[in-house]
């Protein structure tokens, strides 16, 4: 078994333990030392890193396995070192603020269902490779969301459809409102930060407080307070280090959209010399979403929506978004909150180092918010009621997909009428070959296989009906000649009846 070392620094963190491939050994051993830097493997005695996620300048990422759970189920295991000597004041101030974030994440990500659960956090004070220095190491361990980030998503098959950014806006937006109603802002919402697990439901990240812990007690006085935030998607008051606000959340969610939508950088769609955002002219939305971003992306946190809820209810209303109320911080509504936890990297990708502000205004006390939505309870009724219909694939994938579906169908046209001895009028044919094809388009709407399944299960196919004779004997000819051929015919024939499928479906639409 592989077990990745995790002290920052070592020259050959992978180990290998061929003893640990024994079920009953892995569970039983008390211990396991890094062959190179002697840093403890077994986390806390209980979980196993065994692949290094992401990396930056504060800590690391790893996935692992917990071997306390009958299944020795895959977990992610974050690690943070703050920078800097740290006396042991400072370490105490850092180890308070690290207790202080896991109550908030536990509070958050163990009763909401788009939240990773916090599984664990734990300190572990190990000997340094320099004598008579110990070194400190922050953990924590939460659930493995098991996909691919929106920002991976887009760079994978390009710009989202406008049906596909008002899915994410119903998916995400019933998260902020439930965070928001437990007195913490995100602070850091981009698209990377929005993971997209592979049965399709969206999951917010990042609530770690690596990032709060260094920025607070990793500084010296001299320099203050750091701002954590991500250019380009931070508004205003965020950048200069003033109090934030649930609108503050919003404004960061509304460029994600626009990113999204456009497949372009914050820095291109942001024109500073007119201080507006410049981004219809990359893409094309109707009205009723183009005026919901419009008023997500405003300067001032008052001209913005006030919650996620109005968000939500904008969205499935049929008239222009209102004005917004007054700012919270001069009205009788919500007041400003300071948020309680700044961001880290997600855990399912590489760490970052953050952007420094000003130091912050001072913060004014927290008072409750608004109570704006029904409790968490109904949070996910709520959701499912404003869930949208399924987006259409994109043309490219969509044609891939027509291509892949047509060629596999003849391949095991062939296959099944060679292996039953039948012809195509007969249901013997009919009934395995279209539960097989259904599957296969059923499982690429569902996105359950990729470009490399997809790949990967043609070539296999087409490698066992041209060189396993009992999968070919309904070929009279040269199966090098016959087969590719008519592979290459039904994945055109395809292509043509999803094309057409498709403008008949776009044209209805539009009547309707």
């Amino acid at each position: 078994m592989e077990v990745h070392c995790t002290r920052p620094g070592c020259p050959r963190p992978l180990n290998i333990f061929t003893d640990l491939d024994n079920t009953a050994t892995l569970r039983t051993v008390q211990q396991k030392f890094c062959t190179t830097c002697g840093m403890p493997l077994l986390l806390a005695g209980r979980y196993l890193p065994s692949k290094l996620l992401g990396q930056g300048g504060f800590g690391a990422a790893f996935l692992a396995r917990d071997r306390y759970t009958p299944t020795m189920r895959s977990c992610v295991v974050k690690q943070f070192q703050p920078s800097g000597d740290l006396n042991p004041q400072q370490l105490e101030v850092a180890q308070g603020l690290f207790e202080r974030e896991a109550l908030v994440l536990e509070s958050l990500g163990n009763k909401h269902p788009q939240i990773p659960d916090l599984l664990a956090f734990f300190e572990i004070n190990v000997p340094s490779p320099a004598a008579g220095k110990a070194s400190s190491f922050f953990y924590l361990v939460q659930e493995l969301i098991d996909g691919e980030n929106l920002e991976e998503e887009m760079e994978r098959r390009g710009p989202f459809s406008e049906a596909e950014i008002r899915e994410v806006l119903q998916a995400i937006l019933p998260v902020l409102q439930f965070v928001h109603d437990n007195q913490s802002i995100h602070r850091d919402i981009k698209p990377s930060n929005i993971m997209r697990r592979r049965d399709g439901r969206l999951f917010l990240l990042d609530f770690g407080a690596v990032k709060q812990v260094t920025a607070t007690a990793g500084m010296s006085a001299s320099k203050g307070s750091t701002g954590i935030y991500s250019m380009g998607f931070a508004p205003p008051e965020q950048m200069r280090g003033d109090v934030v606000y649930p609108a503050t959340d919003l404004y960061a969610l509304g460029v994600t959209c626009v990113t999204l939508l456009t497949g372009k950088q914050p820095n291109e769609l942001y024109d500073a010399y007119r201080n507006t955002w410049d981004w219809q002219s990359h893409t094309t939305v109707g009205d009723r979403l183009r005026q919901i971003l419009d008023k997500l992306l405003q300067p001032t946190p008052s001209q913005r929506f006030q919650s996620a809820d109005e968000v939500v209810d904008a969205l499935n209303q049929g008239g222009a978004p209102g004005r917004s109320p007054a700012s919270p911080a001069t009205s009788g509504g919500a007041a400003a909150m300071p948020a309680p936890s700044p961001t880290s990297t997600s855990l399912q990708s590489s760490s970052s180092a953050p952007n420094t502000s000003p130091p912050p205004a001072q913060a004014v006390p927290a008072q409750p918010i608004a109570a704006q939505a029904q409790a968490q309870s109904l949070a996910p009724a709520k959701a499912a009621q404003a869930k949208p219909a399924a987006p259409p694939m994109p043309l490219m994938e969509y044609l891939t997909s027509a291509a892949f579906t047509g060629a596999e169908g003849g391949l095991l046209a062939i296959a099944l009428i060679s292996l039953f001895g039948t012809t195509m009028v007969n249901p013997v044919f009919w009934i395995p070959w279209l539960g097989i094809v259904g599957a296969l388009l059923f499982a690429q709407s569902r996105r359950w296989l990729d470009w490399k399944d997809i790949l990967l299960l043609a070539i296999i196919t087409f490698l066992v009906v041209m060189f396993m004779p009992w999968f070919n004997t309904a070929i009279t000819g040269n199966p090098w000649a016959i087969i590719p051929i008519l592979a290459i015919l039904t994945g055109l024939v395809a292509i043509v009846v999803g094309i057409l499928f498709r403008l008949i479906y776009l044209l209805v639409s539009k009547l309707l």
